[in-house]
């Protein structure tokens, strides 16, 4: 408990502290209208920031991380540990409403330099933003949260679950965005809803709900140890066409869920990338100086992050590893191509 609260305190510290940072260049700025009968008399300017004041911010790097009960925040604050430089680097990972959200902090709240998205996330933001995919570039792919479809036994395929009741998890989770997304693009028509999925796994064993839909890292906790009637099972989603701009091909297998799938069997499913990505700010700016630094910091320390003691995924970590849907920030690109030559020279 002492832990948790000590990390809390660190979240709320750093949403805090990332709101006294310097605003995106397109925020709302209004000036204060001196004619205006509401007009306030101006204050005086502040005096100059002491030194140590400025040393502090001027490589401060603000990163979106997510719902203080997800995996996103819990990556952002290890990511923070270990590239932890004093006054050379200082990241603050924030706390936000969760990683389909981090696009809109990334894009608008102030002092936010990088944030942990869900690949997909971009789509809600073509139509309002058609150049997303030019302010934004991925630093690192993270992991893949692998879609799960639990049904109940009298499902036999995904048509069956027309018209019936499928939980997608609360809002704000990544089930939540990219569930009804995904079915969405099967034109699969579902009674939607947004409850906690250990109170649907509960009505889906009464019958009250046909099927819960997980979108995250496998394995998952509840199908390992919970205890299933013969007949509940996943179903299986190939993967095609619709689905190669922001996914990539996943299974599930016996090694996965023992008590679910038979030894040999495999379940073909997709796959959502959960990626580290940045503001593509301009080349040699103040706030591009501080994502390169980050990036040269996390790259080159990342093997620490795969020691014992940080999340198991580190260790699944490649560095050159794409994200469908976007371009790599140029400094990591840099960086990529420059341990490639080292390492031809050292031939």
């Amino acid at each position: 408990m002492k832990g948790f609260i000590g990390f809390r305190r660190l979240a709320l510290f750093a949403a805090f502290a990332s709101s006294l940072m310097a605003v995106q260049p397109w925020a709302d700025a209004r000036p204060l209208n001196s004619q205006s009968h509401n007009a306030r008399p101006v204050r005086p300017a502040p005096s100059q920031p002491r030194p140590e004041v400025l040393s502090m911010n001027a490589w401060t790097v603000g990163l979106a991380g997510g719902l203080l009960e997800g995996a996103p925040i819990r990556l952002a604050a290890e990511i923070a540990r270990v590239v932890d430089d004093g006054d050379n680097l200082h990241v603050l990972p924030v706390v936000t409403r969760g990683a389909t959200e981090n696009v809109n902090s990334l894009l608008y709240l102030r002092g936010i330099d990088a944030a942990i998205i869900n690949s997909d996330a971009l789509e809600e933001y073509k139509s309002q933003v058609p150049d997303i995919q030019r302010r934004i570039a991925y630093v690192l792919n993270l992991f893949p949260s692998e879609l799960h479809i639990f049904v109940r036994p009298e499902i036999q395929s995904l048509s069956d679950l027309s018209g019936k009741k499928v939980n997608f998890n609360t809002q704000g989770t990544a089930a939540a965005y990219s569930g009804p997304l995904i079915f969405s693009r099967l034109k699969l028509e579902v009674e939607k809803t947004f409850i906690p999925h250990q109170i649907a796994l509960e009505q889906m064993r009464k019958g009250e709900i046909a099927a819960v839909v997980f979108i995250t890292s496998k394995p998952v906790d509840a199908f390992v140890r919970g205890r299933w009637e013969p007949g509940f099972k996943f179903l299986s989603l190939p993967y095609d066409g619709r689905f190669e701009d922001y996914y990539l091909p996943a299974s599930l297998g016996e090694a996965d869920y023992p008590n679910l799938i038979k030894p040999g069997e495999r379940v073909s499913t997709i796959a959502v990338p959960t990626a580290l990505v940045a503001f593509n700010w301009p080349i040699k700016s103040n706030r591009s100086e501080r994502v390169s630094r980050f990036i040269d910091h996390l790259f080159s320390r990342i093997d620490r992050l795969q020691a014992p003691g940080f999340d198991p995924k580190w260790k699944s970590i490649n560095l050159a590893a794409t994200v469908p849907g976007l371009t790599r920030v140029p400094a990591a690109q840099a960086w990529l191509d420059r341990q490639h030559r080292a390492t031809q020279a050292s031939q």
